[in-house]
């Protein structure tokens, strides 16, 4: 058996015989365990945060993105989408075109983006369990759907025949205007439908049906701005990614979903490290104890240790004692931690124990990412600290 091993356990489980130190040992197991708990029930909070944050934007973005990178839209032929289907990994795409354009209605005016879609849109993106009121809109029809801000903005309604919300789409050329009337390609649209995802998102878009925009923006029949596209669970991304650059010979740009809101996750992803520094810096102030509690521990049982030392235990293995003893405390005081933590977690999730709002409970989510975070951080900082404390021993403090 491994002799130092067995005197740090033997040490972990007996009580010493001074009782102030048996205090300190409670004490720095309570830090450790406290440590663990905070960090875990952190941690699983700001990965309930971005999840919740990324639902919005995961409400209308794709999987995947195709764009072109020499201009505004590109052409996509029969061939190269049936091409597309015979892609393993995706299950259903949408063509879309994309573009600022003003609208009117009553008075007001609102430049934002008109997003033309095909009839596939709902299978890639689902947004027609974001409606708000009325319905999706049909095919081949100058029906549209609107977004809640944009509403609220012209205080619209659905189906306002008296007032009519017009789009107005400059035409494409050069040169000078001559005529402003005959420099806009403008249409009536009858509102069908209202979306609600977020704050931002309902300001944002107004969708109508693909052939629409490409007569307003005079684009041919399979001229598109964008390819949106669902995949399966599990695919592989950058097989994909290399197929679809291949069948339209690297002229366009593909985005996931991180990419297509680099910043947000840029943003989610720093304030998680910052949480996570701040909670590692208050675990290391607590582990001060553990090595606190360690140095005790090497004074009160120094009679022992020169008894060890006289029978021809070398001073590397004195020191292992108590550095097994230290990472063994942190290893049991992180494992109690994470089962507390999870415990609050688990009950959060499936009782609402903390709201937000009457109706939105906080939200958390249990990670076994998270459980190796926590864990690896508790025993590495206490591997260290137990090092410290362990160097106390040498040939000098047992002579």
């Amino acid at each position: 058996m491994n002799f130092p091993l067995y005197i740090a356990k033997r040490y972990i489980i007996s009580n010493s015989k001074n009782n102030a130190i048996n205090i300190i040992n409670r004490i720095a197991s309570l830090g450790i365990i406290v440590g663990a708990l905070a960090l875990f029930v952190v941690l699983s909070v700001f990965s309930g945060l971005k999840d919740f944050s990324l639902s919005f934007t995961n409400a209308i973005d794709p999987d995947l993105k195709a764009s072109s990178i020499l201009g505004k839209s590109f052409l996509i032929s029969t061939a190269q989408e049936n091409e597309i289907k015979n892609i393993e990994g995706i299950v259903s795409f949408s063509k879309i075109i994309e573009e600022r354009v003003l609208f009117t209605f009553n008075g007001k005016q609102e430049v934002t983006y008109l997003k033309g879609v095909d009839r596939n849109y709902n299978v890639v993106n689902g947004i027609e369990k974001k409606l708000f009121n009325g319905q999706w809109l049909k095919p081949d029809t100058y029906q549209v759907v609107v977004g809640y801000g944009i509403a609220q903005k012209f205080s619209m309604g659905l189906l306002d025949f008296n007032n009519q919300l017009e789009v107005f789409v400059p035409k494409p050329g050069k040169g000078a205007i001559e005529n402003p009337e005959q420099a806009f390609n403008k249409t009536a649209l009858i509102p069908v439908g209202i979306y609600a995802i977020s704050e931002d998102l309902d300001s944002k878009y107004v969708f109508a049906d693909l052939s629409l925009a490409q007569e307003l923006l005079e684009y041919k029949s399979n001229q598109v701005s964008g390819i949106e596209f669902k995949t399966k669970t599990g695919a592989d991304e950058a097989a994909i990614i290399e197929q679809l650059q291949t069948i339209f010979s690297h002229k366009i740009d593909i985005k996931n979903k991180a990419q297509l809101n680099a910043s947000l996750y840029k943003m989610l992803n720093t304030e998680n490290i910052a949480v996570y520094l701040i909670f590692t810096l208050v675990i290391v102030v607590a582990l001060f104890n553990l090595i606190g509690a360690l140095i005790m521990m090497i004074l009160d049982k120094k009679g022992n240790l020169k008894t060890l030392f006289n029978l021809g235990t070398e001073i590397k293995d004195l020191r292992k004692i108590f550095l097994l003893q230290g990472t063994l405390l942190s290893f049991l005081g992180g494992i109690i931690g994470l089962v507390l933590g999870i415990l609050i977690v688990l009950l959060q999730q499936q009782f609402q124990l903390i709201m937000i709002t009457p109706s939105l409970a906080y939200p958390v989510v249990f990670s076994l990412e998270n459980v190796g975070i926590v864990m690896g951080t508790i025993v590495l900082l206490g591997f260290m600290a137990s090092l410290i404390a362990s160097s106390r021993v040498s040939k000098k403090l047992l002579d």
